[in-house]
């Protein structure tokens, strides 16, 4: 698929490019110190915290997968992210001033005070997989709509935008990456909106006759509903989201690193919550625009090009039924959307390389040093990004968001397990969780093995002795493990002496006394 796009659409987008540059330029020279770079000056306000938190979470993912995959299917994929506020309105008011108190920038200072060294590395680890494989994901998807829209060759924007994403990143710092996600965030938006209003009222029954038959297709559901964790079901997507919502806002860098921006722990707990709130509308927006899709051109309004792939049909939407401006309004969200997610990863991938190794390695290293290990570490992952995005363009990658949450499955290493282990549990001691964590590394390799295929074979064929569920409980089960087996193992070794303020039993007695 091949549309010219209006010179003006291609102006407003060039603008929003520069102008995100710009930002770039104007906090460089703000960047004196490491502390400055990864934490920023802890002046920024709670409600910018919040929506680059936002603008973390939501990316181009969300701006192109989520309407592809409401297309093909339904809503059931946004399960995940409902789950986000049952399962943290409850946590992030001992979560975050937990943090802010327990660790200097690194997430998994945490996990090293509680469980020495290994667990920090390994947490780390899990981290810097997940993310790589995500950012080369978002690259690929904004720059594949991109080249859909005026069949300039994907291989050209993946390597355009990785340069100017690195280049806002290496230059301005937290500061600048938080501040851009801002702007973009309210991008997204209103991208967002102006494409769904489009879709309700070019339908010639009206909003009305829209949503009924979005519904009577099956287009707005959550099904299947039957208890079976064999297959992709309403319930899999429910404790993969428990678990999901504990990942990404008790043990992601991304977002426990502006938790750290905030001026006090009541702006970070602020934050957070305004992150948390607005993310799950804006995803259940895009899920709409899917169904609005499908609607739209299977019910005689339009047409789509004859094998055409769901990926493609969001982009085809937005070239071939949104007037001169919007198009360019839409294309420049598109492109925010990307930014503010990668610019976020970069930066904390960075941070946790300076934090995690680089001092380890060089403990009497000068803050100069480490503030320019980070700008290097920022080239690096930038650099790794591209070829993530390089591999996926050479495959021709196709139903991106079930890979992303498949890889988000397999490389999250039962952290949450770790963390709910130090957190609830001060019997839990190093030999216990190690013992927990080689389980759930065997128990992860046996169910990749089964379950993925090289050509026609499984790369471990056992029969019935295969892993039986869906991939995305084996996250699930990793955690599980690493809570179970570590707590039970712990129990055969004495007792470590903790510092009860790494519990949540510590937390809780500190503030009794605050009062």
């Amino acid at each position: 698929m091949s549309n010219s796009i209006h010179w003006v659409d291609i102006l407003i987008v060039i603008i929003s490019v520069f102008f995100t540059l710009g930002a770039g330029f104007y906090f460089a020279r703000r960047q004196k110190s490491s502390d400055q770079y990864f934490a920023g000056s802890k002046t920024i306000p709670a409600w910018a915290i919040g929506i680059s938190i936002f603008a973390t979470l939501i990316s181009s993912v969300t701006f192109l997968a989520y309407p592809a995959a409401a297309y093909k299917s339904n809503w059931i994929l946004l399960v995940q992210g409902l789950m986000v506020p049952i399962v943290l309105l409850g946590l992030i008011w001992v979560i975050v001033p937990l943090f802010r108190k327990v660790i200097r920038l690194s997430t998994y200072e945490y996990f090293e005070r509680r469980f020495g060294v290994f667990a920090r590395m390994y947490s780390s680890v899990a981290f810097i997989l997940t993310h790589f494989s995500k950012m080369g994901t978002v690259l690929y998807l904004v720059s594949l709509a991109l080249s859909s829209l005026t069949g300039v060759p994907v291989v050209v924007y993946i390597l355009s935008l990785s340069g100017i994403i690195i280049l806002l990143t290496y230059l301005g710092g937290i500061e600048a990456v938080i501040w851009m996600d801002v702007v973009q965030g309210f991008l997204l938006i209103g991208g967002g909106l102006l494409c769904a209003g489009l879709l309700l009222f070019r339908f010639e029954g009206g909003p009305g006759l829209m949503m009924s038959e979005a519904v009577s297709m099956h287009k707005i559901d959550f099904g299947p509903y039957n208890f079976s964790l064999a297959q992709l079901t309403f319930w899999v997507m429910v404790i993969n989201g428990a678990f999901y919502a504990l990942q990404k806002y008790g043990t992601d860098q991304t977002i426990v690193q502006r938790y750290l921006t905030a001026k006090t722990d009541k702006d970070a707990k602020k934050a957070a919550y305004i992150g948390v709130l607005a993310s799950v509308p804006v995803w259940a927006l895009f899920m709409l625009i899917g169904s609005l899709l499908f609607v739209f051109y299977n019910s005689g309004s339009a047409t789509l090009p004859e094998g055409m792939k769901a990926d493609q049909v969001f982009p085809y939407f937005i070239g071939t039924q949104l007037p001169v401006g919007a198009v360019g309004l839409v294309l420049a969200a598109l492109v925010a959307a990307a930014i503010s997610s990668l610019d976020s990863d970069m930066n904390c991938l960075a941070a946790i390389g300076v934090e995690d190794y680089y001092q380890r390695f060089k403990p009497n290293c000068t803050d100069k040093q480490r503030f320019n290990m980070g700008r290097w570490l920022v080239l690096f992952s930038g650099i790794a990004m591209t070829g993530v995005a390089l591999l996926y363009a050479a495959w021709d990658g196709e139903g991106v968001l079930g890979v992303v949450f498949e890889l988000y499955a397999i490389f999250s290493a039962g952290i949450v397990g770790i963390f709910l282990l130090g957190l609830f549990s001060s019997r839990a001691n190093k030999k216990g969780l190690h013992i927990g964590i080689a389980v759930c590394v065997l128990f992860t390799a046996y169910a990749v093995a089964t379950t993925t295929k090289i050509g026609d074979y499984l790369i471990l064929d056992l029969g019935k002795y295969n892993f039986p569920h869906h991939k995305y409980m084996l996250g699930v089960y990793s955690h599980l493990i690493v809570l179970v087996v570590g707590y039970v193992a712990s129990l055969f070794f004495k007792s470590e002496k903790v510092d009860k303020s790494l519990t949540i039993y510590g937390y809780l007695k500190s503030n009794e006394k605050l009062k």
